[in-house]
């Protein structure tokens, strides 16, 4: 396989950026073996970048880093550009999920007036000849885990606060050679394969109007981030 389009900086894999550089150095990623950097990458972008809600879809990873937060696509994002910075080629699958996996973290009017159809990707790692589809570093544990407290009577599958999985108490969440997944069972369209996060946007993105995404990113956003807090912060 030629590695080179999986590996390439963009606008939005940013990796040069010194924040990004910066951190990899800090953490001594690059003198891991293979697979440990996935999996330290990957441990640092599920439950060191919390699960929020960020101003765009478009955003750099080096604002994802300084946000400190986000959602499928940007922290897609964000682990895509670490990988890339250490070598390893990967790319993203873009897909829409039905807005009901939101609810719960969507609530009231902003749920009301969300788009059916939800912008969502998961990103593609290529490892030891093949690729692994990961997507469970969107939430971080402790969400999840207080997700497990507040529904705690639930067994099975589960959708909604931004989950959705066929066995809620038990879902694959740890890379050890495997697919992840947290949301993929709200999966309701497939956009395929791209090289970059910038490509498929260029093809794909949240079809809000002017006014809907001006209400999201200035009101919308915020109370999203503020539910996800509360689950966050819950205590029985």
């Amino acid at each position: 396989m030629d590695s080179r389009n999986y590996l390439k900086a963009t606008r939005m894999l940013d990796y040069e950026n010194s924040s990004i550089q910066k951190l990899i150095e800090k953490r001594g990623w690059k003198t891991l073996p293979e697979f440990e950097q996935i999996k330290a990458i990957y441990n640092f972008v599920r439950d060191e970048i919390l699960f929020g809600y960020n101003v765009d879809d478009d955003i750099s990873a080096s604002k994802v880093l300084k946000d400190g937060f986000g959602q499928c696509n940007t922290k897609g994002t964000l682990f895509m550009a670490l990988l890339r910075a250490c070598g390893i080629p990967c790319r993203v699958h873009g897909f829409t999920i039905d807005k009901k996996l939101q609810k719960g973290a969507m609530t009231g009017f902003v749920y009301k007036n969300a788009p059916k159809n939800v912008f969502h990707s998961w990103v593609e790692v290529y490892f030891e000849d093949k690729w692994y589809e990961l997507e469970a570093f969107i939430l971080d544990k402790k969400y999840l885990e207080k997700l497990w407290d507040i529904n705690s009577t639930c067994t099975g599958s589960f959708c909604g606060f931004g989950c959705a999985v066929k066995d809620f108490k038990n879902p694959v969440i740890d890379f050890n050679r495997n697919n992840t997944y947290i949301q993929s069972e709200g999966i309701n369209q497939d956009f395929g394969v791209y090289d970059s996060p910038d490509e498929l946007l260029k093809e794909h993105h949240q079809d809000l109007s002017p006014l809907k995404r001006f209400a999201f990113r200035h009101l919308g956003r915020h109370l999203m981030n503020r539910n996800v807090r509360k689950i966050r912060n819950y205590k029985r």
